[in-house]
């Protein structure tokens, strides 16, 4: 017999001896463990009826025939433990003497039937799907694999079954003991209309902190030391939108390349913090460490968002590793392509979560609910969302699980935000969701970016923007902070890229420049890349104030990327998602430079802004009608020369505008009902190269110009004349 013929010899079997490592052939049904409880599922650490202590263990695998808990001892040491009971599709057992901290993981028997979508293989380790920590890294190794990868015959490879056991490569399930007292966490409950987000990656933010201790740098506890929560509370961001932080693992190709997946979209476990980000250990105490970082934020007043990614996993396609979900039920939890051997691929990764499936609706609602109910987040922004809402002809805003969140009554509460698109066909869907969510406006991204580079005929597109998107969130009785703006955001450029460079430098990424997007909508102000002449940096430095200044003044919620605000640089590279290093790392030290400083300056300088005046964070869109004891509109938009716009200037090529937005028309009230009146204020902005003179209504007060390093001098105005490609704010007397 070969070697290929040995490694396929299961194929097409039921049942297959177990594979054996470590020398010994542990005994299945060793220590039966008692009939425990089919609920919750996952493993739960209690005391038992008798007054000792164990754990209980709880899994779905609907198909199973058989189902081995596997215990592994400090020295790796496996045995298994046949769980006998199975309630409502769920095998479950209580072992009394397993601690918090123990490793474990299940081996599934069942049927090996490609050809029906079925791939059991007790050979592989498999990862308990609710498990609250794992442990150990997953090494590329083919032996990973359900099938045999290297068989000759590639069309036919998937359904060839790999006997070798996975065990010695892949991440174990960690006991965890879930009690916890959050009697000193106060959330700060932030409204929509006053958020403004910052995202951030866990380990890139401290990684090159001067002041964080280096045994903490890249860390959970990192990101609660009081330097970095100091620096976001002098910037005033309401809420930190973290990079994923579900516990994750690196593709193969890139560990054939010494690279790491640095962003964290493979997510391996729904319900584990990601070990690599703790500073305190990985057999449980990553739990307590992500509990203790959410306090600390929360006690500076900062809410806690996670990027979360349901869409897909990491097992990828079909020839990809066989870690979770494969193993256990692989037809119940992966949408299936017409053959039922291969997966509908909507996201771009090998595979598809299927939603309308009611055990991964529950699979995701209860990871949402554990996150916010025992680890203290605020809200979540979901990756590739339209693929959760896909049903059987394309993506459904009545879908099940978008209805199962809107009517939970604590998913309901907290704060959820959608990448409105996936990769497959209809797949673009902003504007689409339902109320109570918000969604990443790549519309407004797309019209700030081409506002200020000159490419816009006219400004019709950047006033709709700037007003709140009523275009696409007005219907459904939708607010305008539906609307996540931004500018930039961890994929593509960063912001000082953004003024620095026609085109993508992705090399180091080691796929010859073809990954990232050529969509840049940049401009690199005469020169690519870094300049020493002064011109072009000062006009680049004048366009970042511009950009943060539109966004931070528009109408929406805004997020900042972390690190635009000191002019954090990834040298070109507009995919930095495998660069665990410092091209992805904040450099602190720019803060030490006065033109990176002055522009962190200005950043908080307009955050603080907003957070002082409702009139610039307003929860309803604008009428635009006469309104207030003056009989002014809450919005008007104005001509250079002052008067207001008509139909014919909206349709004339132009570069310049200006909005003016009434703090006496305002159409809200307090908790009180008492109508609001804030201050009035007036936005001028001229995308032109050369100068341009405003004529203004009545006189005002400039509380900001982007062509200047400091404040302008406080005196009252009656026209101003705008450098090229900058921006004038001011406020009525």
């Amino acid at each position: 017999m070969t070697a290929w013929q040995e490694l396929g010899a299961g194929a097409g079997r039921q049942e297959r001896p177990a594979a054996r490592w470590n020398g010994s052939a542990p005994r299945p049904d060793a220590d039966p463990p008692w009939p425990g409880s089919w609920q919750p599922l996952g493993a739960r650490f209690r005391t038992d009826p008798e007054g000792g202590r164990g754990t209980n263990f709880a899994l779905w695998a609907p198909n199973a025939e058989a189902v081995d808990l596997c215990l592994f001892d400090e020295r790796g040491r496996e045995s298994r433990h046949r769980l006998a009971e199975q309630t409502y599709q769920t095998w479950h057992g209580y072992l009394p003497g397993v601690l918090p901290g123990t490793r474990y993981g299940f081996r599934v028997h069942g049927r090996w039937d490609p050809w029906t979508g079925a791939r059991h293989n007790p050979a592989k380790l498999l990862l308990d799907p609710y498990a609250r920590a794992i442990d150990g890294a997953y090494t590329a190794h083919d032996a990973t694999c359900a099938a045999v990868r290297n068989w000759p015959e590639r069309d036919v490879a998937d359904t060839v079954r790999d006997d070798r056991d996975s065990a010695p490569y892949v991440p174990k399930a960690v006991v965890v003991d879930d009690a916890d007292d959050w009697y000193d966490d106060q959330r700060p409950k932030t409204p929509w209309a006053e958020t403004v987000l910052y995202e951030l990656h866990v380990r890139g933010f401290t990684m090159r902190h001067p002041e964080v201790p280096p045994e903490l740098r890249g860390t959970y506890a990192g990101l609660a030391h009081p330097a970095a929560v100091g620096h976001l509370v002098r910037l005033g961001v309401t809420a930190v939108e973290l990079l994923p932080v579900h516990h994750h693992v690196s593709e193969d190709h890139l560990q054939a390349r010494g690279l790491v997946n640095y962003w964290g979209y493979n997510t391996l476990g729904y319900f584990a913090p990601h070990a690599g980000y703790a500073a305190t250990g990985s057999r449980g105490q990553q739990v307590g460490e992500f509990k203790r970082m959410v306090r600390a934020l929360h006690a500076a007043g900062i809410e806690v968002i996670l990027d979360v990614v349901y869409n897909h996993t990491a097992e990828q396609g079909v020839m990809g590793p066989m870690l979770s979900f494969r193993g256990i039920d692989n037809a119940g939890y992966y949408r299936p392509d017409r053959s039922r051997r291969g997966y509908a691929d909507y996201t771009g990764c090998g595979n598809t979560l299927d939603t309308r499936r009611p055990q991964v609706i529950r699979l995701i609602t209860d990871s949402l609910r554990y996150w916010v109910a025992e680890m203290g987040v605020d809200g979540f922004r979901f990756d590739l969302a339209a693929a959760l809402a896909r049903g059987g002809d394309g993506v459904e805003m009545e879908h099940p699980f978008l209805a199962a969140v809107s009517q939970d009554p604590l998913l309901s509460r907290v704060k959820l935000i959608a990448e409105p698109w996936d990769v497959g066909p209809g797949g673009y869907q902003v504007g689409g969701f339902p109320p109570l969510w918000g969604e990443w406006n790549d519309h407004y991204r797309d019209t700030v970016r081409d506002f200020w580079r000159g490419a816009r005929p006219d400004v019709r597109e950047l006033a709709t923007r700037l007003s709140g998107s009523s275009d696409l969130y007005q219907r459904g009785g939708r607010r305008p902070y539906a609307s996540v703006n931004f500018v930039t955001a961890h994929d593509g450029f960063t912001l000082r890229d953004l003024v620095s460079y026609d085109r993508k430098h992705n090399g180091a990424n080691g796929e010859d420049n073809r990954d990232g997007t050529d969509d840049n909508r940049s401009w690199n102000h005469g020169a690519e890349g870094e300049s020493d002449d002064p011109a072009v940096r000062a006009l680049r430095l004048r366009q970042l104030r511009n950009l943060l200044t539109t966004l931070l003044l528009s109408s929406g919620v805004p997020m900042l990327t972390a690190g635009d605000e000191m002019g954090r640089t990834q040298g070109g590279n507009n995919n930095a998602y495998c660069q665990d290093n410092a091209t992805s790392w904040l450099d602190w030290s720019l803060l030490d430079d006065p033109g990176w400083r002055s522009l962190a300056e200005l950043t908080a300088k307009l955050v603080h802004l907003r957070r002082a005046h409702p009139v610039l964070r307003q929860r309803a869109f604008f009428s635009g009608r006469p309104a207030g004891p003056d009989g002014q509109r809450d919005l008007a938009w104005l001509t250079p020369a002052g008067r207001e716009m008509t139909d014919a200037d909206w349709f004339s090529p132009g570069q310049a505008l200006a909005v003016r937005l009434s703090g006496s028309a305002m159409s809200e009230r307090d908790q009180r009902g008492r109508e609001l009146r804030d201050a009035s204020f007036l936005l001028l902005l001229n995308a032109a190269p050369e100068p341009r003179r405003f004529v203004l209504p009545a006189p005002h007060v400039p509380l900001l110009d982007t062509a200047l390093a400091g404040d302008p001098e406080p005196a009252e105005v009656t026209e101003v004349l705008l450098t090229g490609r900058s921006a004038v704010l001011l406020t009525a007397r």
